[in-house]
């Protein structure tokens, strides 16, 4: 009997057992290729973050500890591929002499390298002239020396007096800020900046020229390079690398500190995973529970001929266990065959989008995924299918099922008590506590293995969307049964002498209708808010790229030089438009040391971005207009207002070095607004004055950077050229390069993947929401239709009942789901404050996107309004008949 009953179905219930397997599908996989997705991008930011080491560890040798030692202590410790001894000694000042002028620099470092270094540390050094190996000084060493490849320097260490060395390379210190690490401090003790004055020297010549100097200026680290088998979860990588340090650091005896480069990064990436998490549950979880609502909805729409099928079947004799059993068999059917589906497609998207049916992951984790999706996609069957099955069975009797008329049921209970508004109310209160100033949704602490994310800041998006579905369900009831003379008016120009009675059929159908208007709005919500989510998000990754570099391409003097602001001719080579000089000075007030910016009010915007957002007390425009019209104006960092308590039009007395004397003088400002962001500065505390009134004040208009704007093309190719005629001159960086640089782990894993899968899911489950439930409802419907063609109606009073249903049915759908949209996106943006850097001043909406959704929306409605209309015109005795 199972085997005819299942054909029975696939034969005579196609349509709805289709349905149903497309909504579980969807939600399959979803969670399958979201979860993927997840693993493999947890997975990717590890390695990522690995790469991104020069030296895993630098094992600092205490005073009276023996180096030889420790350098096999290192070597010996599990996972330690190779481990070399660096010494690092404190000079006071480097010089040279050339054409009759001698060059002198401030203290600095001189580096011991053994053989090899650069082979087993690829990362640390890259070479910029002259040979790779041998006395090598540092690029901005090398500026400020005058000195080159052949040249002669002095390194004064304490103690030695003067040692002569000849420069064989100049080279770049890419990792400069972790070399020179002071090992073992916390990061608000670290130097703000690594030396500017760097000598690098073979371990035998350096072990020379130290021989006599001071033992506290030297000093000796064990660099090593790790190569253990992390896991593939940035934290539990953390974790491993973290307990091996300390392992470390406990079997010397207090006898080293460990610079853990590599926990340091894993540090944030572990971060970054967790935010990706987060994404994962704001952005993936609701598209599976829509597309199980949507199963449901679904479901339901046959509810009524269900129930007539059991009562037919008790009247045959079968006991209720055969028929939940049969019950049970579709549901099996419906969830087994839609779960495999969806894996289907999760495994076509992975194909598609990466290469691999996997993401990318190992093979355990993509199966478990796949796994919990099809567990996922039974439960919904079960619950969809087997669920309203059982109930009818305990609760319907076999003449309740021959009524076709019953009393109209009592408003639901949410809406006697208002649920709604509670839910809306709660979301507004949990929102305003989440998203305050003092709010972190994800709190890592530096150093501590356990990471922690306040889960309480995913209630406020869940209860909006809660609130606003149940909200909206709330209001098309009332229109629905309240407004049967406009429903008449409105659909007077297709149901004509029919439209009276589409009205009523209309609010007598409004629980149904209300249930289909709610999930097409529930539907473009998900594809609004996830598309508004995710383009705002890359917007904002090219605002934090723009800023940090300040231009397409930017040109950066080294400090010290005099370079004119009329060296700016030089730079307008083919392609770029306009180049902008940009001064950059230190100037006290009290006793603390910030960057000062110079600039031109009246051009400074045609080289770069700025954004209203970047500025507080006005507008971008009008800040710099208050520069412009006030030669001695200042913009101060919010921080910097608040710690010295200033109100605009406070005179401000920045100490800044005078270029004849270089003695600090003082120079008084005007404090005229605030500035957050801007181009090329730190992200704390900075000014930013007129370029014109410092040179005056100082003396000197010598330019820090040249900004150039390109037009948003070749970059690359500019800034190669430039790199190719300046040499090390200057230092020259594009907005390409700046890119793969700024962004954090998350920002490389790129949430393009994240959205090729969900918003491709979005469009499905708009046109699945707003096409399944208005086709299986019309299917439903035929008995309707039937006695109206007999009564008189004819087929364009038909056709204008079922267009006026989908008019109505996507119109509400599509303005309710953009305004929950709107809403969500907002919320979702402000609780994520986190994941943008910086914070966005407005909402990046991808039209273009958004519309592709409507459109799907709107065509899978229509096409299954024509197919209503097709079936409603069939012969009114065959269709009885059938039915």
């Amino acid at each position: 009997m199972n085997a005819s009953w299942a054909g029975g179905l696939a034969r005579h219930r196609t349509g709805r057992l289709l349905a149903a397997m497309a909504g579980i599908a969807l939600a399959v996989g979803l969670i399958a290729a979201l979860g993927s997705f997840l693993t493999a991008s947890k997975a990717t930011m590890t390695q990522r973050a690995i790469r991104s080491v020069a030296v895993d560890w630098q094992v600092e040798v205490q005073p009276g500890t023996n180096p030889s030692s420790v350098l096999s202590l290192v070597r010996k410790a599990p996972g330690t591929r190779a481990a070399v001894p660096v010494g690092f000694a404190h000079s006071t000042a480097f010089t040279t002499a050339s054409q009759g002028s001698t060059q002198t620099t401030g203290p600095g470092m001189v580096l011991g390298l053994p053989d090899g270094y650069r082979r087993l540390f690829p990362g640390e050094i890259r070479p910029l002239t002259g040979r790779p190996d041998g006395v090598l000084l540092a690029q901005q060493t090398a500026s400020n020396l005058h000195a080159a490849p052949g040249d002669t320097i002095g390194i004064r260490l304490p103690g030695a007096g003067v040692r002569q060395v000849r420069v064989d390379g100049v080279v770049d210190l890419p990792q400069a800020d972790s070399l020179f690490q002071r090992v073992g401090a916390p990061s608000q003790s670290q130097p703000t900046a690594p030396p500017d004055n760097v000598v690098l020297l073979p371990a035998a010549q350096f072990a020379s020229l130290t021989g006599h100097a001071s033992g506290a200026a030297v000093t000796t680290q064990i660099h090593a390079a790790r190569d253990a088998h992390l896991p593939a979860d940035p934290a539990a990588s953390f974790t491993a690398v973290t307990g091996a340090a300390h392992n470390l650091e406990a079997r010397a005896s207090g006898g080293v500190l460990v610079g853990n480069n590599l926990g340091a990064v894993l540090d944030s990436a572990r971060q970054d995973a967790l935010y990706a998490q987060i994404l994962f549950l704001f952005l993936g979880v609701p598209g599976a529970v829509l597309a199980a609502a949507l199963t449901a909805a679904v479901a339901s729409a046959g509810g009524e001929r269900r129930r007539q099928e059991q009562g037919l079947l008790r009247l045959r004799g079968l006991r209720p266990r055969r028929i939940a059993a049969l019950a049970g068999l579709e549901a099996a059917l419906v969830g087994a065959t839609g779960s495999l589906a969806g894996l289907g497609i999760a495994a076509l998207t992975g194909h598609i989008a990466f290469g691999a049916a996997s993401f990318g992951t190992a093979a355990g984790a993509w199966i478990t995924w796949y796994a919990l999706a099809f567990a996922l996609g039974v439960a919904v069957a079960a619950g969809a299918v087997l669920a309203p099955a059982l109930r009818d069975l305990r609760t319907v009797t076999v003449a309740d099922t021959r009524k076709t008329a019953v009393r109209a049921p009592r408003s639901a209970w949410w809406m006697r008590c208002g649920m709604d508004f509670l839910l809306l109310i709660a979301s507004w209160l949990v929102f305003r506590a989440s998203s305050g100033n003092q709010y972190a949704l994800v709190l890592a602490l530096e150093g501590v293995p356990s990471i922690s994310v306040s889960y309480w800041a995913f209630l406020g998006p869940a209860l909006l969307w809660a609130g606003a579905a149940l909200l909206l369900w709330r209001l098309t009831l009332l229109a629905l049964t309240h407004g049967r003379r406009v429903l008449a008016r409105l659909s007077l120009p297709l149901a004509s002498n029919m439209a009276g009675t589409t009205a009523a059929v209309l609010a007598r159908r409004r629980r149904p209708m209300a249930r289909s208007v709610v999930l097409l709005a529930l539907a473009v919500s998900f594809a609004v808010s996830t598309a508004t989510f995710n383009s705002t998000y890359q917007q904002q990754a090219e605002v934090d790229a723009r800023l940090t570099n300040g231009a397409d391409v930017t040109v950066t003097e080294p400090p010290g030089s005099r370079t004119p602001p009329s060296a700016a001719a030089s730079f307008k080579v083919s392609g770029v438009r306009h180049v902008e000089p940009l001064q950059h000075r230190f100037a006290y007030v009290g006793s603390d040391l910030q960057d000062l910016y110079g600039v031109h009010p009246d051009t400074i915007a045609s080289a770069t971005s700025l954004q209203d957002a970047y500025f507080a007390g006005g507008t971008a425009r009008a800040l710099l207009h208050r520069l412009a019209q006030r030669p001695d104006a200042l913009l101060v960092s919010a921080e910097t207002v608040s710690d010295f308590q200033l109100s605009p039009g406070d005179t401000i007395k920045l100490r800044i070095q005078d270029s004849h004397t270089k003695a600090l003088r003082t120079v008084p400002f005007h404090y005229a607004g605030i500035v957050k962001e801007f181009p090329t500065a730190p992200k704390d505390s900075f000014f930013v004055a007129n370029a014109s009134y410092i040179a005056k004040a100082t003396g000197n208009d010598a330019v820090g950077a040249f900004l150039l704007d390109t037009g948003g093309t070749h970059q690359k190719d500019i800034a190669a050229h430039l790199r190719h005629r300046l040499g090390t001159s200057a230092t020259v960086t594009d907005l390409t390069q700046t890119r793969g640089t700024v962004g954090t782990s998350l920002t490389s894993v790129d949430l393009a993947g994240l959205t090729r899968i969900e918003l491709a899911f979005a469009v499905l489950l708009a046109a699945g929401a707003g096409g399944l439930v208005l086709a299986l409802g019309l299917a439903e419907r035929r008995r309707t239709f039937a006695i109206a063609t007999v009564l008189g109606a004819t087929r364009r009073h038909l056709r204008g009942m079922v267009l006026t249903e989908a008019i109505l049915l996507t119109a509400g759908g599509l303005a309710g789901g953009a305004l929950i949209g709107w809403a969500l996106s907002e919320m979702l943006v402000k609780v994520l404050t986190g994941v943008f850097d910086p914070p966005p001043a407005t909402l990046s909406v991808p039209t273009a996107y958004l519309t592709l959704t409507a459109s799907a929306a709107v065509a899978a409605v229509l096409a299954a309004a024509l197919n209503g209309i097709r079936r409603a015109t069939r012969p009114a005795v065959e269709e009885l008949r059938d039915l």
